[in-house]
């Protein structure tokens, strides 16, 4: 019995904590758009800029494109991750959207290469540590597929020195794009909060056992 309620206890706190993690990531991505130095302000503190709106100016460097494999809407390709660089001389990789496997190389989508000075919104994305699961592929950096978005090697294959590359990125808003590609507003928050059902089963459970002893006992008794 004790197990089973403190199995249910431990939901409901899940619950709780999910529940204000999903309200915080709402209010991040809906506030204004902050600018690069404010997403740098947070990091400098040791907080959070996973989701945050963002904003950055700058030109793409379209020949440095990197391809991180992914899936959009059921379909199979690519996200493209271009460094734009900003006016200070550093640069920011920016999840420009996704295309699909035959429109891989920039060649194909010339119209979605933009030039010039370019504004781009969207929100800011930590970067990982580490490989997410050792079932992941490692990245294939000499045909310019990556399957975690190791932000290190991403820079260090275009030939940007570390130091000159902000350590976060930038997934651009579903903005359009001449051509259509690369196609925008992929981030994909998923959350799921099934703690409260969880709970419900343990406290059942626990219902169901107080239930058979509380039979067990007045059976011995008649």
């Amino acid at each position: 019995m004790a197990i089973l309620l403190s199995l249910g206890t431990w939901q409901v706190k899940r619950l709780h904590w999910k529940e204000a993690l999903i309200a915080d990531i709402e209010a991040r991505r809906n506030a204004a758009p902050l600018d690069l130095a404010g997403i740098e302000a947070i990091l400098a503190k040791g907080g959070d800029v996973d989701y945050r709106a963002a904003a950055a100016e700058g030109t793409y460097l379209n020949d440095k494109e990197r391809h991180f494999l992914a899936t959009f809407r059921g379909r199979a390709g690519f996200y493209v991750y271009t460094p734009l660089q900003l006016a200070d001389g550093r640069y920011l990789f920016v999840n420009r959207g996704f295309v699909p496997y035959e429109l891989k190389e920039p060649a194909k989508r010339p119209q979605g290469l933009l030039l010039g000075p370019q504004s781009v919104e969207g929100l800011a994305r930590a970067r990982l540590s580490e490989k997410p699961s050792s079932l992941v592929p490692d990245n294939d950096e000499g045909k310019n597929v990556f399957y975690w978005k190791d932000l290190g090697r991403m820079a260090a294959s275009t030939g940007l020195a570390a130091d000159k590359v902000l350590p976060f990125f930038l997934d651009a808003d579903a903005t359009p794009v001449p051509g259509g590609m690369p196609e925008g507003g992929v981030t994909e928050i998923d959350l799921p909060n099934s703690h409260l059902q969880y709970a419900i089963t343990w406290y059942g459970l626990a219902l169901a056992l107080a239930g058979v002893v509380i039979y067990g006992v007045f059976r011995r008794k008649t």
